[in-house]
């Protein structure tokens, strides 16, 4: 099933590339879009849930969608692993005029509305198709009218066409990484992912989340090597991890001096992104540039 007939750009994402691209009618209106990547494990979904709750607790109404198969991005939040968008699609063959909001948007903490768009059955078929559908959907239904943000948080470090497509719909996109080689060897492959979509869309690198680490010393080098900027530091702080098994946001964790750091870096944050960050020109290194840069004492 084809999303729609291919927008040609003026020039092409990155050399080899080969990508359906968004169809103008498609763009998410007056909200803030943010697009949340990192290296799979690195937590995420946590963190984009958090987020989500700060940015709902400082006044704003906010969407997150999930583009995960696992569809797991939003379960803190709405407290219930909900059904995906394709889920609900083959439900009715995909006659998405059947369809209802609340068949597939459940509202989670402080009133975030959440949307867990799924994916394809594993290797078969293409992510960018089920993140088009669920924006229509949205569209569709005028929801994105009655929101003021939007956080996709994405699969992984997978950077193809299809996980890369809310890059399309983006205007900032945030990197989560711990302060080790893996995440930010794979933090510097998203980077170049997010420069080759902004050749001909809106989005921009906004900065990385430093996350689960008592440090940031490597992030700060790699940062200041490439035109990176950190935008916020959550340690590993083990509250974090429980509220993922409580099923509950870290702002509805227990009261402790850890939590209370934690829960204000996450408004700060927040604040901040509402505020708007500048675009950073961040140039990532070849992968055999950084191998040589990362992991010497």
């Amino acid at each position: 099933m084809a999303l729609h007939d291919p927008v040609r750009p003026s020039r092409p994402d990155g050399e080899g590339s080969l990508q359906v691209h968004l169809d103008p009618k498609d763009r998410i209106g007056t909200a803030k879009v943010f697009a949340v990547y990192g290296k799979g494990g690195i937590g995420k979904s946590t963190t984009s849930s958090n987020l989500s709750a700060a940015f709902s607790l400082l006044g704003h109404r906010v969407l997150q969608i999930g583009c995960d198969p696992k569809h797991d991005s939003t379960f803190t939040l709405t407290k219930k692993l909900m059904p995906t968008v394709i889920d609900v699609l083959e439900t009715v063959d995909f006659h998405t005029e059947e369809l209802r909001p609340e068949d597939y948007m459940f509202e989670g903490f402080n009133g975030v509305r959440c949307v867990e768009a799924g994916g394809p059955p594993a290797g078969t078929g293409c992510g960018g198709y089920v993140v088009g559908q669920t924006v229509k959907l949205l569209k569709q239904h005028h929801l994105l009218e009655e929101t003021d943000v939007v956080i996709f948080d994405v699969l992984g470090d997978v950077v193809c066409g299809g996980f890369a497509s809310p890059l399309q719909h983006a205007e900032r996109a945030l990197v989560v990484a711990a302060n080790d080689f893996d995440s930010i060897f794979a933090m510097n492959r998203i980077i170049a992912a997010i420069n080759a979509k902004a050749k001909n869309y809106d989005v921009r690198v906004a900065g990385v989340i430093a996350n689960r680490s008592a440090a940031t010393d490597e992030i700060d080098r790699f940062a200041e090597a490439t035109g990176m900027k950190r935008l916020a530091h959550l340690k590993d702080v083990d509250a974090i991890r429980r509220s993922r098994l409580k099923k509950c946001t870290l702002f509805e964790m227990e009261d402790s001096p850890e939590v209370e750091a934690a829960r204000n870096e996450y408004l700060q944050l927040a604040d901040q992104l509402w505020k708007g960050v500048e675009p950073l020109a961040v140039k990532p290194m070849k992968d055999r540039e950084i191998f040589d840069f990362l992991g010497f004492e």
